[in-house]
């Protein structure tokens, strides 16, 4: 491949990100850097001779103004073209020029008050000014704070696009070569800083934005951390701008709300309500060729001028229409925000970006990500207000069927437009559709109910319950890395899968080694990991486990169960005999004592539903049974029993299968209600009995047996769901 062209005295290849400058004698291209010339300033040089030229040909020649008052300098001044936004003449003209006073729509509030509580009750519709600051949340430097401490802060090699006032056009620059033209007496253009987003900056830690902004911010509550997207940083900008800067009438991006405080200096707002007729003269007026040639304040009935001195604090809703004059050389803070109060607005403006064809640079960073992100947030919150019989306000009803319209539209528009910004995450079609249900749910409730709205309490403990599934996500994570400790069910289930396993591969073998590391385990259970198995027991619907080789529940059974239960232990062989010293022989059997005459075990229990200190559940010898009828005695030797042996062959006569004996227990309780969760574990003769409110599972040998019952759907309970 042949090798890259060189240009510049540096002989570099080209660079797209640096700006370059053509020598009109020699044609050949210049780094702007390389041969002093700012970009601001290559628009007024009419013809450049670059430094090998300049000796011959001498400096460079600079383009005569013509005019005052048109954005080219150099167009004749014949009185026939009107004055365009931002030139000197257009300056002087609109501070002569009369308006409504801002104090018939500002809003004057002090710090305290201005909270998400009374946005929520008031709502947010007119402009708010704030000059005692207590208690408002934000954070910033003290006033003696300069232009050169910002340099300082963020570093003077940050490129930053400024605008030429005069011209409404932005250029780059480094911000410390717009520092020194700020600290400059003289002056020759007039340049204005209102993008230097320093969030990322040790800046950073001189701001906070105020509480308001942050509590109801978008992408502070919504935008998760794990999302594919980068996160949107919109909340911090420092807005620099000599006397007489100018910015023309605008809507901030994606109808965010946006918060001004003059650090030093002044500004003066110009602001316009914005109603129907006045957006839809907006977005006219935006797409007109003449745009810069009228004053868009004289095409609406009203607009309101608003001084914004040092030390004040201006909060500007959704969709506001707004142009800014500083007055005098100003340094100021600022943010922008999305939240719940105008979602309908904030998606009008978005839309109206779009038609407008408003480049990326200028719009609300993956505006419609979020919105995904806010639609999947709104519907755990309305479900959970509905859960809480609570209404949902009204403005988040109607935001959220705005909020449904744009994201079928945007869903549609993927089929031509292939620049989706759905995330990954999200179903979107079941997303609406779960949206769609709870409006409905909504609109039928209020239709014949009159329960009052959720209040600012009930919203912020709903989004304190997310941020804390989000902390507990987020938690759970970072466990999933960490080494596990196994607990003692955890042991307990793989000696279980131990045991099942050689069940199925041959004949019931006990491994000693195995065995004793598990009873081990179980036998270094403290009192207090004894506890708190009880109290686990009762979230996880369980009435039985064991801890310390003993059986430990919350609630005594049924005597039917119990009965039933009993059974099934006699036949396994499994005893529950008195402690060896509290009981004079150890050899005798349970079911031989006289307190046991005529009383079912369910007696072994206190009334607590815990096992007597003297009871214990201990593995018997079959011998050491109760007789049994002679046809149903065990064979001396009997082989393995093996669930492929015996399958389809018919038991001899006189004998019944275990199967047999534990159907007719079971028939004599079949209509017994027995207790739901009730779960008893042995492990030498490996029967598992699980009792709940739809089936028994019993599991004896190798063989597994499944009795289901009644479904009692009047008495369903939600959470017997997992059962």
């Amino acid at each position: 491949m042949a090798a890259a062209p060189l240009y510049c005295v540096c002989r570099q290849p080209y660079d797209v990100s640096r700006f370059m400058i053509e020598c009109d004698i020699c044609k050949d291209w210049f780094h702007g850097s390389c041969v002093q010339v700012e970009e601001h300033h290559a628009v007024d040089i009419d013809v450049y001779h670059c430094p090998n030229c300049d000796v011959v040909h001498g400096p460079s020649l600079m383009k005569k103004r013509n005019n005052w008052h048109r954005h080219d300098y150099t167009e004749p001044d014949d009185g026939s073209k009107p004055v365009q936004a931002g030139t000197p003449v257009f300056i002087k003209e609109l501070q002569n020029r009369i308006f409504a006073s801002g104090e018939e729509i500002l809003i004057r509030m002090k710090g305290e008050q201005v909270t998400p509580r009374y946005l929520e009750r008031h709502g947010f519709n007119y402009p708010i000014g704030v000059t005692e600051m207590e208690a408002l949340g934000l954070k910033l430097p003290a006033p003696t704070f300069s232009v050169k401490d910002v340099e300082q802060y963020v570093g003077g090699d940050k490129v930053i696009d400024v605008i030429d006032v005069a011209r409404q056009a932005d250029s780059k620059m480094k911000l410390s070569e717009f520092i020194k033209y700020f600290t400059k007496s003289h002056r020759p253009k007039v340049l204005n800083l209102i993008s230097l987003e320093f969030s990322d900056t040790k800046m950073s830690e001189l701001v906070e934005v105020p509480d308001v902004a942050q509590k109801m911010s978008w992408v502070e509550n919504y935008w998760p951390d794990d999302s594919f997207f980068p996160k949107p940083f919109v909340q911090k900008y420092c807005l620099m701008g000599v006397k007489d800067s100018y910015t023309d009438f605008h809507i901030d991006f994606g109808g965010t709300s946006v918060w001004y405080h003059v650090l030093w200096g002044e500004k003066i707002f110009y602001l316009i309500k914005p109603t129907p007729a006045n957006l839809a003269l907006y977005e006219a007026w935006s797409s007109s060729p003449n745009q810069s040639e009228v004053f868009f304040g004289e095409k609406v009935e009203k607009c309101y001028k608003c001084v914004v001195p040092q030390g004040t604090t201006l909060l500007i809703p959704t969709g506001w229409i707004h142009a800014v004059l500083t007055s005098q050389d100003c340094m100021a803070f600022g943010g922008n925000f999305l939240h719940n109060l105008n979602i309908g607005m904030q998606l009008r403006c978005y839309e109206m970006e779009r038609r407008l064809k408003t480049p990326d640079l200028f719009k609300f960073p993956y505006f419609e990500a979020i919105c995904w992100y806010v639609a999947k947030n709104l519907l755990e919150m309305l479900k959970e207000l509905r859960e809480d019989s609570c209404p949902p306000p009204t403005y988040l009803v109607e935001g959220v069927k705005a909020l449904i319209g744009a994201l079928k539209t945007w869903l549609k528009r993927e089929v031509t437009e292939p620049t989706s910004e759905v995330p990954d995450n999200i179903r979107p079609n079941h997303l609406m559709k779960e949206l769609t249900k709870e409006i409905r749910y909504v609109e039928v409730l209020a239709s014949g109910s009159n329960g009052c709205a959720a209040t600012r309490s009930t919203l912020e403990r709903l989004c304190q319950a997310r941020r804390a599934r989000r902390a507990a996500r987020r938690l759970r994570e970072q466990q999933r890395h960490a080494p596990k400790v196994p607990s003692n069910l955890d042991i307990l289930e793989q000696h279980t899968r131990e045991v099942l396993k050689r069940l199925e591969v041959g004949p019931l073998e006990e491994d000693p080694a195995f065995c004793a590391k598990v009873h081990g385990k179980l036998n270094k259970v403290s009192t207090a990991s004894a506890a708190a198995a009880a109290e686990s027991l009762e979230d996880n619907h369980l009435r039985l486990m064991l801890v310390n080789g003993r059986i430990i529940r919350d609630r005594p059974t049924s005597p039917s169960t119990e009965e039933a239960i009993q059974g099934m232990l006699s036949m396994a062989g499994l005893l529950c005999s008195p402690k060896p010293e509290k009981v004079a022989s150890s050899q005798e059997p349970w079911w031989s004592s006289p307190n046991h005459q005529g009383n079912s075990s369910s007696e072994a229990w206190d009334n607590q539903g815990l096992p007597s200190p003297e009871m214990d559940y201990q593995y018997c010898d079959p011998s050491m049974s109760p007789p049994l009828h002679p046809s149903k005695r065990h064979a001396p030797n009997p082989p393995p029993i093996s669930n492929q042996a015996t399958k389809g062959k018919r038991p001899k006569k006189g004998m019944a299968t275990a199967k047999q004996r534990l159907g007719k227990i079971l028939k004599l309780n079949r209509h017994s209600r027995k207790e739901d969760g009730d779960v008893f574990l042995k492990g030498k003769k490996n029967i598992c009995v699980f009792v709940t409110r739809h089936f028994w599972a019993v599991e004896i040998g190798k063989g597994v047996f499944r009795k289901k019952k009644k479904k009692e759907r009047k008495n369903r309970l939600p959470g017997d769901d997992h059962n």
